[in-house]
């Protein structure tokens, strides 16, 4: 057996991993999403959805799937024709019969008319990523909503907070963000705004699971959960990029281990200037930690994107890109590259997924989540991690806190974001483990 803490351990310890897996959906399938044992409970049967873009006609769909009534409305008067056809694509996509055009039929209504959605349980925006957009759309609807109307934003970066000031009912307002593709990412995060009531968030939670996805509340917050986990990834990706180390060995390392994806194929996929913005809201928020990165800034800029424009870490031959080229990856690596740092295979893996670790113990310690499972539910459902390994807390028990802390020792010298958190070195000190 290889004496390398990331290499799989024995095929009784990954069924081990796998059950635990299980557990966790289960767990979650039954949790109301609030601690008060005694929230009245809320069935939605319509859903109102402002926006007949991508993720507005995908989330559609998923509702659709499951006979739920959908009322979708868009101020662009073509998004609103086509957004029938688009559904009943994305329902055949699914894997939906051929009744798909039927299905719509019955149960969705698209209009121009905005105030439309306001009958609707639950009304969700999924527009234009800033403040000011989506808190018109809040201004317009409010008059006009039902008294328990739940009003959702799928907001991706911005923090509920912000966008609840604008919100007259604040208590029933919250976040539930999709991933794309809708159709196959199982899990929502329903982020949880500082005024919003457990009634809102478990109607949010029992939404989710009527139209069969994994719902996983999270304390308002700078990338919420996912993001908060996907980014120091992401980020030292880019970083071992600069230290010389190729892009074919990263993503081996990677896989080796067991990920769905390495972290720059996601990246193309994700499109490198989602990438970048979802990385400036961690960036932000965390700076000693979060390393702005030179490379990425010029891939965004040179119109490499990733997948959408044919070029970005890889090549996609039967992308279709709207602006030309300017430069290309090897150029750019050129520019930027720092003298090569040699590194093993085993100190690449520590770079990529230790950092994953230390985040989710700060997620913790602050209590944006409310256990390690919600925590290793993220990473299995969103980001990909293997199932063989339990996620990413489980993973890390397998090894104790103090060996990570002695994995860590060598990755000092990298500064902030490979410091021990309080909540690890204590754990070391006691013995203990995530899931004591």
């Amino acid at each position: 057996m290889s004496s390398s803490p990331f290499a799989l351990n024995s095929d009784t310890a990954q069924r081990c991993a796998e059950a635990h897996v299980q557990h966790l959906i289960a767990w979650k399938q039954a949790d109301p999403g609030v601690r008060s044992a005694d929230t009245p409970i809320h069935r939605v049967r319509c859903v109102g959805i402002v926006g007949a873009g991508i993720m507005g006609t995908a989330i559609a769909a998923a509702c659709v799937a499951r006979r739920l009534a959908v009322v979708l409305t868009d101020s662009d008067p073509e998004a609103v024709d086509d957004a029938a056809r688009r559904i009943a694509a994305e329902l055949l996509a699914s894997g939906q019969s051929t009744d798909a055009e039927d299905l719509v039929r019955q149960h969705v209504r698209a209009t121009a008319d905005p105030v439309a959605v306001a009958t609707c349980d639950l009304v969700l925006e999924s527009i234009l990523e800033t403040v000011p957009a989506k808190q018109a759309v809040y201004g317009l609807l409010q008059p006009h909503l039902g008294p328990r109307t739940i009003l959702v934003s799928n907001t991706s970066t911005i923090p509920i907070h912000r966008l609840a000031s604008g919100v007259s009912a604040p208590e029933r307002f919250c976040g539930i963000h999709f991933f794309h593709p809708v159709r196959q990412r199982p899990l929502v995060e329903v982020i949880r705004g500082p005024l919003s009531s457990d009634e809102t968030i478990a109607a949010a939670v029992t939404f989710g699971k009527q139209i069969h996805k994994t719902p996983l509340v999270v304390d308002d917050g700078p990338g919420f959960l996912v993001n908060r986990l996907l980014v120091p990834y992401l980020n030292e990706a880019l970083e071992l990029l600069l230290d010389g180390v190729p892009v074919d060995r990263i993503e081996h390392v990677a896989v080796q281990f067991g990920m769905a994806k390495g972290p720059l194929r996601l990246m193309d996929e994700i499109g490198l200037d989602t990438t970048l913005l979802g990385g400036r809201v961690l960036w932000e928020a965390f700076p000693e930690r979060v390393v702005p990165s030179p490379l990425l800034i010029s891939m965004v800029k040179s119109g490499l994107l990733g997948c959408k424009s044919g070029q970005g870490f890889f090549a996609y031959p039967d992308a279709n890109p709207q602006t030309p080229r300017r430069q290309t990856l090897e150029a750019l690596l050129a520019t930027w590259r720092r003298d090569p740092v040699p590194l093993s295979d085993d100190l690449i893996a520590a770079r990529l997924l230790l950092p994953m670790v230390l985040e989710a113990s700060r997620l913790l310690q602050e209590g944006v989540v409310r256990s390690p499972g919600d925590i290793d539910l993220a990473v299995l459902l969103g980001l990909g991690f293997p199932s063989a390994r339990g996620g990413i807390l489980y993973w890390a028990d397998t090894l104790g806190a103090r060996k990570l802390l002695d994995l860590l020792c060598p990755l000092q010298p990298l500064g902030a974001r490979m410091a021990p958190t309080d909540l690890l070195v204590a754990m070391a000190d006691q013995n203990r483990h995530f899931y004591d």
